[in-house]
């Protein structure tokens, strides 16, 4: 009774409370990828408990997988690949509210050393070669786009579907002419299979975005975690703006619990071809006041290729998944601006 009453009256003191409990929320990601860093720099550096969040993480191998696991309620908020994105919003209602970084120049074809001359010169014996690829992916999209930079069609090639572990083995064991893989996997053919990349999305001129991403019914439900959530992330990009020695030390334990050991030229390079976007950025990337957001381009793109593949029976209009609702939540709040801005 005490304690009630001495709640009672702080309320209407306006006197602060003890800090309440931290909110459950489920965060799904891919590990030992760039774009994921800010979730282990949040745990590393205490900031999910710090803005309220308590999080339980589910990693998946790939996107395809990661957005089908919402329709089990696997997750609630995270990051992924803008292919999975554009198909988890047709499938299972999955919004996208912000943009992880852009990656079109870490989504490419990969040849071995010895053949890119050769493939570069004259794209036209690709015909009827053996390429290896993760079927609805942002690594397909970019691998498609660079067939259609040299002339050819998807269907110019034979398509194996495999995960990007399997195309790393496979590739590395002389599997295939041409693998289409994404960052980091990338860097470990070339580190072990003498390999150079032919071509990225970034050469193809197709913009690859990765995306952050709720449940569109635990966004209705919980629209201040998910401020909350894209607080702790913009944070994270803030920081490694301002912090790179560090932020090249914590990816080196990032990707190493994931599995993936790379020598530090290839981890700088993953710091510098990857263009992130602080809270700022990230409002005019999506803002309509003028028409189109520069966003929903992106996605639109995205949705064209999974409609040509025939994985969409229709292109999702943008509007339709895509909002700023979030963003400017947090823009709106001077405390969670002031977080994520890293002050």
């Amino acid at each position: 009774m005490l304690r009630l009453k001495a709640l009672l009256m702080a309320c209407l003191l306006g006197v602060a409370l003890p800090a309440a409990a931290q909110t459950p929320i489920k965060v799904s990601y891919q590990p030992a990828l760039f774009w994921a860093l800010p979730f282990y720099l949040a745990t590393v550096q205490g900031w999910w408990k710090e803005i309220g969040l308590a999080p339980e993480f589910a990693t998946f191998a790939a996107g395809a997988p990661q957005v089908a696991a919402a329709a089990a309620r696997a997750w609630d908020v995270g990051g992924t690949g803008s292919a999975p994105a554009v198909l988890g919003a047709q499938r299972f209602g999955i919004l996208t509210i912000g943009v992880t970084n852009d990656e079109s120049q870490a989504n490419a074809l990969v040849a071995r050393s010895k053949d890119a001359a050769r493939i570069r010169a004259n794209p036209a014996s690709l015909r009827g070669q053996q390429l290896l690829v993760t079927t609805n992916s942002t690594g397909e999209y970019a691998a498609f786009a660079c067939l259609r930079h040299w002339g050819l069609q998807p269907r110019d090639m034979l398509a194996m579907n495999m995960g990007q572990a399997q195309i790393v083995s496979a590739f590395s064991s002389g599997n295939g002419l041409l693998a289409a893989v994404w960052a980091p996997n990338i860097a470990t053919l070339e580190d072990r299979a003498d390999s150079t990349v032919v071509c990225s999305g970034k050469e193809a001129g197709a913009t690859v975005p990765g995306a952050l991403v709720v449940r569109a019914d635990y966004a209705r439900e919980n629209p201040g975690a998910v401020a909350a959530f894209l607080a702790v992330y913009l944070r994270g990009i803030t920081w490694e703006h301002t912090h790179r020695a560090e932020t090249l030390d914590l990816m080196r334990r990032f990707y190493a619990e994931g599995g993936v050991t790379l020598p530090d030229r290839f981890l700088a390079r993953e710091l510098d071809t990857r263009p992130t976007f602080t809270l700022e950025q990230q409002l005019k990337l999506f803002d309509r006041t003028g028409g189109a957001a520069v966003v929903d381009g992106w996605f639109s793109h995205l949705g064209e290729y999974l409609h040509d593949s025939g994985t969409l029976t229709q292109i999702p209009e943008a509007g339709s998944f895509i909002t700023s609702d979030y963003l400017r939540r947090v823009a709106a709040d001077p405390k969670l601006t002031a977080f994520a801005s890293g002050q």
